[in-house]
C-alpha cells in the first residue's frame, strides 16, 4: 500500500509539472483570451511558433485584440514580423487605431516604415490631430539703419504622414524660422518699421515655404516678443574710428621715425663734411709752405692774399650787421621813439 501511494504521488507530481510547464509553453489563457474577443490564432501553429521563435506571445495578440475591437483587419504574421524588425508592435496598433477614428489615412505599412526609421508613429498621429507648438530661441537681427532687434516665436506645426520617413525634423524648422526672421529684419529699412507691424515678419517667413522637406507642415508663424537691442551701427562706427585713429598714430609715428632717422644721417653727413673741411684746412699751411720752397708764392703775394682774407671778412661783418638792423625795424611793434 505504501508502494502505490508513493507510486501515485510520484504521478501526481510529475503530471503538476508537465501541466506546468505545458501552460507555460503554451499559452492556452492567452488563446482563450482571444478566442472569446473575436481574435482566430490556432495554439500550437502561432503561439506555440511564436515561443519557438522566440516572439512573446502576448505582445502579438494583445495589439491584435485592441485592433479587431477596433474594427482594423491586422494580419497576426505582419504584427510578428514586424516585431522582429526590431519594432514597436503596440505603438503602431494604437497609431493605426487613432488614425481610423480620426479619418488619417494611414495604412500598416507606412506605420510600420514610420516606426522603423526610428519617430514615433503614435506621437505623429497625435500632432496630425493635435497641432503642436514649437518655441524658438531668441533671435537677434540688425536693420539697415543699424539698431538691433530681438525676437521670439511660436511656430505651430501639424505632422506630416507622407513625409515622415526621411524629413527632416524640428531642429530644421526652428533652424529656417529663424534665417527667415534674420532675413526679414535685416532688410528692413529702419527698426521702426520692425516694431510697428511685426506681423509682416511672420507674413514674409511663412511665404518662404521653410517645410519644404520636413516632416511638419507649418501652420502659422507668430511673433511673441520684440524687443530693441543696442545700436549696432554706432557701434561698428566709433570701433572703425578708433581703428582709424590708430592706423593714423602708427603712420604718424613712422613719419616721425623717419624724419628721426634723416636728422640723424644729415648731422652724420655735416660732421663727415667738417671733418674734412677740417683735414682741408690742416693741408693749407703746408701747401704754402710748399709753396715757398719752390718759388711760387712770394711774401708780397702772401701779405695781398691776407689783405683780401681781411677785406672779405670785414665785409661779411658788415653784411651781418645790416641784416640785423633790418630785422629789428620789421619787427611787430617796432616804431620811432618820439
Amino acid at each position: 500500500m505504501q508502494v502505490t501511494a508513493m507510486a501515485v504521488g510520484l504521478v501526481l507530481f510529475a503530471a503538476i509539472v508537465f501541466l506546468s510547464i505545458l501552460f507555460h509553453f503554451v499559452p492556452v489563457g492567452l488563446w482563450i483570451t482571444a478566442y472569446f474577443s473575436g481574435v482566430r490564432v490556432k495554439i500550437f501553429k502561432d503561439l506555440v511558433g511564436m515561443r519557438l521563435r522566440k516572439v512573446p506571445p502576448a505582445l502579438i495578440i494583445r495589439p491584435m485584440i485592441a485592433a479587431t475591437k477596433a474594427g482594423l483587419d491586422v494580419d497576426v504574421d505582419k504584427l510578428e514580423a514586424h516585431y522582429l524588425a526590431g519594432g514597436h508592435v503596440q505603438d503602431v496598433v494604437n497609431a493605426l487605431i487613432s488614425a481610423d477614428k480620426a479619418n488619417i489615412d494611414l495604412t500598416f505599412e507606412r506605420a510600420t516604415a514610420i516606426d522603423l526609421a526610428g519617430r514615433n508613429v503614435l506621437e505623429a498621429v497625435k500632432m496630425s490631430v493635435n497641432p503642436k507648438v514649437i518655441q524658438t530661441p531668441l533671435v537677434a537681427a540688425v536693420a539697415k539703419d543699424g539698431i538691433q532687434v530681438k525676437a521670439t516665436s511660436r511656430v505651430t506645426v501639424r505632422a506630416n504622414i507622407d513625409r515622415l520617413v526621411g524629413g527632416a525634423g524640428e531642429e530644421t524648422i526652428v533652424a529656417r524660422v529663424g534665417e527667415g526672421i534674420v532675413t526679414t529684419i535685416g532688410s528692413s529699412d529702419t527698426h521702426k518699421k520692425v516694431l510697428e507691424n511685426p506681423d509682416n515678419i511672420s507674413k514674409m517667413v511663412l511665404s518662404k515655404g521653410l517645410d519644404s522637406g520636413t516632416a511638419y507642415e507649418i501652420l502659422s508663424i507668430d511673433i511673441a516678443d520684440v524687443d530693441v537691442g543696442e545700436n549696432i551701427g554706432a557701434k561698428l562706427q566709433i570701433d572703425q574710428a578708433e581703428a582709424d585713429l590708430k592706423i593714423a598714430q602708427a603712420k604718424a609715428e613712422e613719419r616721425r621715425a623717419m624724419a628721426v632717422s634723416q636728422e640723424q644721417e644729415m648731422k652724420a653727413r655735416v660732421q663727415e663734411m667738417r671733418a674734412k673741411v677740417v683735414e682741408a684746412e690742416a693741408q693749407v699751411p703746408l701747401a704754402m709752405a710748399e709753396a715757398f720752397r719752390s718759388g711760387h708764392l712770394g711774401v708780397m703775394d702772401y701779405y695781398r692774399m691776407k689783405n683780401i682774407q681781411a677785406d672779405t671778412d670785414m665785409r661779411d661783418s658788415i653784411s651781418k650787421t645790416t641784416d640785423e638792423e633790418s630785422t629789428q625795424r620789421s619787427a611787430p611793434g617796432a616804431g620811432s621813439s618820439v
